[in-house]
């Protein structure tokens, strides 16, 4: 009795194919289950190169931002020899160095400036409705941090790693009003206006 060998060629070629997408299928759904509350923002990707004996070894550094959009975020560095593994270093950077940011009403208690290397960024207040007026690198700080109305001027280097760093130096100099009235010994109304306390107040019941 004679073998048809295309019956035999399409089922052993047909059993690795529906094993192939069952395993995606697999991997889809994981990931779908192990996605964070944390939103990302790629700001910088580089290809960087290292000379060696036997010629170049590329590389790519990522610099991502982290953030729970309700006054948490995080900035990470990461590097390796393909995008996505240095994306997710940088991710996981960007968690161990989370900080809380002060704010009131969507905006920023107070004008502040941040310096890191040549990067220098301005921030001030804005009132509701003004939105994140902002560049990229900056931007995507402010938004992962949930800040909704503020102003901005980069005063020094254009570099996106010295802006973002900057962005979080000033960011980390924020107080809020209370935190402010504590450390000088004072009540809450000597140290800032009753608008503000308003604000604020209206914030934390939020």
């Amino acid at each position: 009795m004679a073998i048809n060998p295309t019956n035999d060629a399409a089922s052993t070629t047909g059993a690795p194919s529906n094993k192939g997408r069952g395993e995606r299928r697999e991997r889809r759904d994981d990931r779908e289950k192990e996605k964070s509350p944390y939103t990302e923002r790629v700001v910088f990707i580089n290809r960087v190169s290292k000379v060696v004996k036997g010629g170049r070894r590329f590389s790519f550094t990522a610099l991502v931002v982290v953030g729970d959009q309700n006054g948490t975020v995080g900035v990470g560095y990461g590097k390796s020899k393909e995008v996505p593994q240095a994306i997710a270093k940088a991710v996981e950077e960007a968690k161990k160095s989370f900080f809380v940011v002060p704010r009131v009403q969507g905006t920023i208690p107070h004008p502040v400036q941040g310096e890191t290397a040549a990067g220098v960024v301005l921030l001030r207040p804005a009132s509701p409705g003004t939105g994140v007026i902002a560049g990229g690198p900056v931007r995507a700080v402010l938004e992962c941090a949930g800040v909704h109305d503020v102003l901005t001027k980069s005063l020094g280097s254009s570099n996106a790693i010295n802006m973002v760093h900057a962005t979080v130096a000033a960011l980390k100099m924020l107080e809020s009003p209370a935190q402010i009235a504590a450390r000088r010994g004072r009540p809450l109304e000597d140290v800032a206006p009753a608008a503000i306390i308003r604000a604020s107040q209206m914030t934390v019941g939020v």
